[in-house]
């Protein structure tokens, strides 16, 4: 990888970390897990560290060792914050980093989600995206007892969901406020567009309560795991998480995923790809996690790689998937306690050494630090007349 280009490098919060056991690990603060404070002082390490974003992990249904919905434990964490929620809360107290809650698109509406996200960049001025997440699982469709769920369709289904959200996005322009007191006209009413997507899911008229967004389209991510994933991904996403599980593999999905970003007629727009891990790091890695294994009664694996070892060995190996075509990466602390402050205070360092990673924020918005350019609005009318 030549010196000039900067990796991208996020985290990926959830409770007190991936592993199942983490909140029983040393220096967690289990009793912290849902309060504001517990989440702001995360946020803030991670900006300490000049991470691009953060991610907060949601779901429709509580956290469960089966894939198929919840279990009868009781020695693991159960129940979350809403993500968004969490996202408001730490965005005045933090003033670069990006934050990206997720959202389950599956049983719930795009108008919601849209506004949502929208207020957030209001909120952190910019810095705003989104997770889009698919649901399979019966017993969260159980919740709101309107349909069932086939699961050839998730993906489909995603791909309107993220276009209404966008479109929704776009249906204010962007000087639609006129604020002007003396004349008492707040707004031009022909600025504010319905946008009328008529769906297999959806039948959306809009136009949005809330006005565009400050970067005008927040960024949108998912995690693709599969050939139905990267069809999604390369469709509808600005960045894209995947899980290969050595560099080879990485090249095979980036690849992948760029033929499918031609079939969608995207080739023009910027993806990033970034690679998921779970990580355990520090000279000691091994035991730490070797002793929440014992703990769990399990030996923890995950749909990402798992790394155990020190900040250079990471270093190396995220540096040669760099090398297959990746341009970022999300990097899940296996114990936040221990291994979200190893990630920002010895392998942001050691990337900065290599000369591979920022010494200091420079773009205010989130679109810019990816090299994205702010759109005009969809609906928007030119200095011409058209739209």
């Amino acid at each position: 990888m030549a010196a000039q280009q900067k990796l991208h490098l996020a985290v990926a919060l959830d409770g007190a970390g991936w592993h199942p056991a983490a909140w029983r690990a040393e220096d967690a603060r289990p009793g912290e897990l849902f309060t504001a404070g517990y989440w702001v002082d995360l946020v803030q390490e991670a900006e300490r560290g000049l991470l691009d974003f953060v991610t907060f992990e949601d779901a429709l249904g509580p956290q469960s060792s089966r894939a198929d919905g919840p279990d009868d434990r009781t020695d693991q964490v159960r129940g979350r914050l809403d993500a968004g929620l969490i996202a408001a809360r730490v965005a005045p107290r933090t003033e670069h980093i990006g934050l990206v809650p997720s959202a389950v698109v599956t049983h719930t509406e795009p108008f919601h989600v849209s506004k949502a996200v929208a207020s957030l960049d209001y909120i952190s001025t910019g810095r705003a995206g989104w997770q889009a997440q698919v649901s399979g699982r019966r017993s969260d469709a159980a919740h709101f007892g309107r349909r069932d769920v086939h699961a050839a369709e998730l993906f489909d289904e995603a791909a309107d969901y993220v276009e209404v959200v966008r479109r929704l996005w776009d249906s204010w322009d962007d000087d639609a406020e006129i604020r002007d007191v003396a004349t008492g006209r707040f707004i031009d009413r022909d600025k504010l567009h319905y946008i009328d997507f008529a769906g297999k899911w959806f039948n959306v008229k809009g136009p949005s309560i809330t006005p565009r967004p400050p970067q005008g389209q927040p960024l949108v991510t998912a995690l693709a795991t599969d050939s139905a994933g990267h069809r999604f991904v390369a469709g509808s996403a600005d960045i894209a998480f995947i899980t290969p599980h050595d560099a080879e593999q990485a090249r095979i999905i980036e690849s992948r995923i760029r033929a499918e970003q031609l079939d969608a007629r995207r080739a023009a727009d910027t993806l990033h790809v970034f690679g998921d891990l779970v990580v355990f790091l520090g000279e000691h890695a091994a035991d730490r996690k070797a002793r929440l294994d014992e703990l769990d009664g399990a030996e923890y694996t995950s749909d990402a790689p798992v790394f155990t070892g020190t900040a250079a060995e990471l270093a190396d190996r995220l540096l040669s998937w760099a090398e297959a075509g990746l341009t970022g990466f999300r990097l899940r602390p296996g114990t936040i306690a221990h291994d979200l402050t190893a990630i920002t205070r010895d392998l942001v360092p050691e990337f900065q050494r290599r000369g591979v990673f920022r010494t200091a924020y420079e773009a205010h918005t989130l679109r810019e630090r990816f090299g994205l350019p702010r759109p005009a609005s969809r609906y928007a009318v030119t200095a011409g007349g058209h739209q």
